[in-house]
């Protein structure tokens, strides 16, 4: 499976550590930056992974800034792209089951490398359900 990641200054450390982590696991990373914790706007990041995936250059996207909020809604600008913003694994199992996200969104100021490595694992180990679910997805595009 192929994954972008970006993120802004505040999600630099927590994007590292994630990466790592599912690089050790098989997965193909296509970083598209920032490449330091030096100051950077979540939406220079955010723009190039969501296009990435509408442009089916990767599988899924992951982000993260200080709250995820930012640059959540930046991603979320993109016509084909459902971003969710998770912090809890319960939250990222229903964001995939049930909203067909396709780039998950997280608060790197507000939990632990622990708890973001498992939330990421939860998304990425769970599929869109379909069914009765579908017809609601599909009235999210304007």
């Amino acid at each position: 499976m192929r994954l972008g990641f970006g993120s802004d200054h505040a999600g630099y450390d927590l994007k590292v550590e994630i990466i790592k982590h599912l690089e050790n696991k098989g997965y193909e990373i296509k970083d598209y930056g920032p490449f330091s914790d030096e100051r950077a706007d979540y939406p220079d990041f955010a723009h190039p992974v969501a296009l990435a995936v509408e442009k089916k250059e990767v599988d899924l996207g992951i982000i993260m800034c200080g709250s995820g909020n930012g640059i959540n809604m930046a991603a979320n600008k993109h016509q084909d792209i459902r971003s969710a913003l998770c912090w809890e694994p319960e939250l990222a199992s229903l964001a995939r089951q049930h909203n067909d996200a396709n780039v998950l969104a997280l608060p790197a100021r507000f939990i632990p490398v622990e708890k973001a490595i498992e939330i990421v694992d939860t998304f990425l180990s769970n599929e869109f359900e379909g069914g009765r679910h579908a017809g609601r997805v599909n009235k999210i595009s304007c």
